[in-house]
């Protein structure tokens, strides 16, 4: 099974990028910063952002969050041209976060993932988007099983076929592509994950074959998979049904 391809182009912006709506942001952070940096990014957190940092029963993690919810203000931000303290967010009935309509008049869509000490940021305009982000090295001893119970047969048929080594990554890039996609729709996980079908080409999984049978409704959407470092694996889902984003116009950023 041929790898999923190292992104090697992380760019630091010299200037603000700008998102039209035939492109695709995708912005990396590190969330293992400095205690001065992550207080300086607590400062700018909602009260109620705060009290569920604080109620993280570890630092680590607490400071994870800190880290994650501050970028994310700062970078929607920089989009909509307002203060990050200023940023009102929304929450569907399973959590899903969105901008309030009055801060959003051109629509930007966002997503967001994060595993161990990085996060992952993807941000469109009038597109709806959905990101996932996995960890390579998390061992599970129950990775076919779970396949069995939650995912389409073919896909559990290929994954049990593989040496025991290669289970758990080809599980992941399949989890990820999912995940996306039922984030994105704003399913997440009460969504069905044997319903929404992956295809493959060359033993390796490319996109949505079909969800909830329809085969169309898949063709809506483009899904392009990618490691964003060493260890990691991560997939972006974002609505396409005019086919007017292509894969070459997702850009990859940096946080500096």
């Amino acid at each position: 099974m041929p790898e999923v391809n190292l992104v090697q182009h992380w760019k630091t912006p010299s200037s603000k990028p700008y998102l039209t709506s035939d492109k695709v942001h995708i912005w990396y952070a590190n969330l293992d910063l400095s205690v001065q940096e992550t207080e300086e990014l607590n400062r700018i957190l909602s009260q109620d952002e705060k009290e569920k940092a604080n109620r993280f029963r570890f630092e680590e993690h607490r400071r994870r969050f800190i880290v994650a919810r501050g970028s994310l203000r700062q970078l929607l931000a920089n989009y909509l041209n307002i203060s990050p303290e200023n940023i009102q967010f929304e929450y569907s009935d399973r959590g899903k976060p969105s901008l309030s309509n009055h801060y959003n008049p051109d629509n930007l869509n966002f997503n967001v993932s994060h595993s161990h000490n990085l996060a992952l940021y993807a941000f469109t305009h009038q597109n709806r988007v959905g990101i996932d982000l996995e960890y390579l090295l998390r061992r599970s001893n129950d990775t076919v099983q779970i396949a069995r119970r939650f995912f389409a047969p073919p896909e559990y048929e290929f994954i049990s076929s593989l040496e025991e080594n290669r289970q758990q990554e080809l599980f992941l890039h399949i989890w990820t592509i999912k995940e996306a996609y039922l984030k994105a729709t704003g399913e997440g996980l009460s969504g069905s994950l044997d319903g929404t079908q992956v295809f493959f080409a060359d033993d390796k999984p490319i996109g949505l074959a079909a969800v909830a049978g329809n085969s169309q409704q898949a063709a809506d959407w483009l899904v392009h998979s990618f490691n964003p470092a060493p260890n990691f694996i991560a997939t972006v889902a974002v609505e396409n049904k005019y086919n007017s984003i292509q894969q070459e116009n997702i850009r990859f950023w940096t946080i500096k």
